[in-house]
């Protein structure tokens, strides 16, 4: 199973770098959709799956998000609000950050909050860490990450 693992990845690898060539360097633009346009080189069929793949995808990223987002507000409201309103907030507050924001702030956004909920993550696994006399080594390192965390939610940039 492992030997099947490293040899797909190999493959994979192998691939990309002689993928590569195909490209001139600084020709390309970034671009919301620079991956279809680059994968019509390589193949024409290449661009539909790839759309249809990502389409896929986002769609089962939408449905376990919004699902388990309706969950935290049932949490967070202690259940004082109803289902139907709940889902109601959320499709609202995703349709304006989407009719307001470029992709490339949206990813920003979400990475920054990934960030922050890692920086939270490793503080809580800190004092978990002192709490048990871990050593002290333990819950530096997870204090050294939650800052990390931190100093990238509140400096991180879109890429753009």
């Amino acid at each position: 199973m492992r030997l099947a693992l490293w040899a797909s990845t190999a493959i994979h690898m192998i691939y990309i770098v002689f993928l590569s060539y195909v490209f001139a360097p600084n020709t390309l633009e970034l671009s919301v959709t620079a991956i279809i346009d680059l994968l019509a080189i390589v193949a024409p069929i290449l661009p539909l799956l790839l759309i249809a793949a990502a389409i896929s995808a986002q769609f089962s990223a939408t449905v376990a998000d919004t699902s388990g987002s309706g969950g935290l507000l049932t949490e967070l409201t202690r259940g004082r609000i109803s289902s139907r309103a709940r889902y109601a907030i959320l499709v609202t507050v995703s349709l304006c950050l989407t009719w307001t924001l470029s992709v490339f702030e949206i990813i920003g956004y979400a990475l920054r909050a990934f960030a922050l909920y890692y920086a939270l993550q490793a503080f809580i696994a800190a004092k978990d860490a002192s709490s048990k006399g871990d050593g002290a080594g333990k819950a530096i390192a997870f204090v050294a990450l939650g800052l990390t965390g931190l100093i990238i939610a509140a400096l991180g940039t879109s890429v753009k």
